[in-house]
């Protein structure tokens, strides 16, 4: 297969595809959303599209703990979709995972244009994972002993 230029992929793709969902916002203004993967804004875009640029990025959670998978695509393997991807788990507290987010993406020249939506993508997948505890809240022991001395 030849290799067939991104901007060309985005014009026929742009209005016509099975990603594409269209939302109305305030008033008559639309919105324009996409379930494609690797965009991580899920705008209908071509900066952010994840079928037209060669060069993507995603931020998934993984598992139940509080891991991350951060994957890129290699732009050589594009006809092979087993392999057309690098994938990094990343076990760690939010900061260190920010500083790999921003070698991988930034520092790496990559995509420098989608640092912001990395980390914001990033964020938000973090946040989700951290379930907080469930049940009833317990009572500080020390605070009612303190209440019932000052009443006797």
């Amino acid at each position: 297969m030849a290799n067939v230029p991104g901007c060309l992929i985005w014009e026929i793709v742009k209005r016509n595809n099975a990603f594409r969902v269209k939302q109305f916002g305030n008033g008559n203004s639309r919105i324009e959303f996409s379930k494609e993967p690797n965009n991580l804004y899920n705008l209908n875009s071509f900066k952010y599209s994840g079928l037209a640029q060669t060069k993507t990025v995603t931020i998934l959670p993984e598992g139940t703990d509080l891991s991350v998978v951060l994957a890129t695509s290699k732009t050589k393997k594009q006809n092979k979709p087993s392999s057309s991807f690098h994938r990094s788990v990343m076990r760690k507290d939010f900061q260190k995972m920010a500083k790999a987010v921003k070698n991988q993406v930034c520092d790496n020249k990559y995509r420098p244009d989608l640092k912001d939506a990395a980390f914001a993508r990033l964020s938000v997948v973090y946040k989700a994972l951290q379930v907080s505890k469930s049940g009833p809240k317990k009572r500080n022991r020390q605070r009612q002993a303190i209440r019932k001395r000052s009443k006797c």
